[in-house]
């Protein structure tokens, strides 16, 4: 799924007489005289693959870390990216064209480990199930009632584990592994998951969340096994103080080692969770159902 946490990107034309002709601002600033000096590989790439040649000012700002997170906020910024130049050059693609255009970008021109889901959520929005055969992509969104989804919005957290870490390291043991069919049992068991999730959610019978939160639970518990950078003992016991708090259920969110954990609570055990961990963060999320949004465009 989608949560409303954002990455805003500004982009204005450099109309001035600046002695660069790239500013890039992020956790650092960048005054680049040529497209090939930017250091920031997504900026650097995108504006090559588009051959633009506008002098340009863009700044980027965040609700959360951008990266180390597990939040899939690198792809979140290479779909918001793409779609503000995009915009640039009057185009407006389809949000399956942005997504495989993101994927392109992450995995074949920067050949990163990242998977093919979170450019995916950051372009669609919602919660939805996905199902990949070869290069075929077919998208089915969860058919949730507006009363299972104000329960949920209301009992998710996020948990700051105070470790941030690259996805791309971790993953690439998990893809050795998978090539070897060393995991095959555990990848089935995720799978399984997959459908009585959706059921659940779509069935939002009496004391499903708590069902839920135990599927959560389970899918954390078999992705550990996973790879050995997965998990850890302090992982291992924020889980455990996340699960003593009162929480229906955790997961650690995107490819492990650190970042954040999702939690499923009752609101009024969400003040006493956030006590018993401090100083970590714990953070209310929601879904957000738009994905990836144009917010403004000067008229030229």
């Amino acid at each position: 799924m989608a949560i409303d946490k954002y990455i805003i990107i500004a982009i204005l034309d450099l109309i001035g007489y600046q002695n660069y002709n790239y500013r890039v601002s992020y956790s650092k600033l960048e005054h680049c005289d040529k497209i090939a000096e930017i250091e920031h590989p997504v900026v650097r790439e995108v504006l090559n693959h588009f051959d633009v040649t506008q002098r340009l000012d863009i700044s980027i700002i965040s609700d959360l870390p951008a990266s180390g997170s597990g939040l899939g906020s690198s792809s979140a910024f290479t779909v918001g990216f793409l779609r503000t130049i995009y915009a640039l050059q009057n185009q407006r693609p389809t949000k399956i064209e942005l997504s495989k255009k993101a994927i392109e970008v992450e995995r074949e021109i920067l050949r990163e480990n990242v998977g093919v889901q979170d450019q995916l959520h950051a372009a669609f929005g919602g919660i939805n199930r996905f199902d990949f055969s070869g290069s075929s992509i077919r998208i089915s969104p969860v058919q949730m009632n507006s009363a299972a989804i104000n329960e949920l919005n209301a009992s998710m957290v996020l948990v700051h584990t105070g470790v941030a870490r690259r996805a791309t390291t971790t993953v690439a043991a998990q893809i050795e592994v998978t090539r070897k069919h060393a995991i095959d049992k555990e990848l089935g068991e995720l799978y399984r998951l997959v459908e009585e999730c959706v059921l659940l959610l779509e069935a939002g019978t009496t004391g499903w969340l708590s069902q839920l939160g135990e599927m959560l639970s389970a899918s954390w518990l078999i992705k550990r096994t996973l790879s050995r950078d997965i998990s850890n003992g302090n992982l291992d016991e924020l889980f455990e103080t996340i699960m003593a708090s009162g929480a229906y259920g955790a997961k650690l969110c995107g490819a492990g080692g650190g970042g954040f954990f999702l939690a499923l609570i009752a609101p009024e055990r969400v003040q006493a969770l956030a006590e018993r961990i401090a100083p970590l963060a714990v953070i209310p999320v929601s879904i957000d159902v738009d994905g990836s949004t144009l917010l403004y465009r000067q008229s030229r």
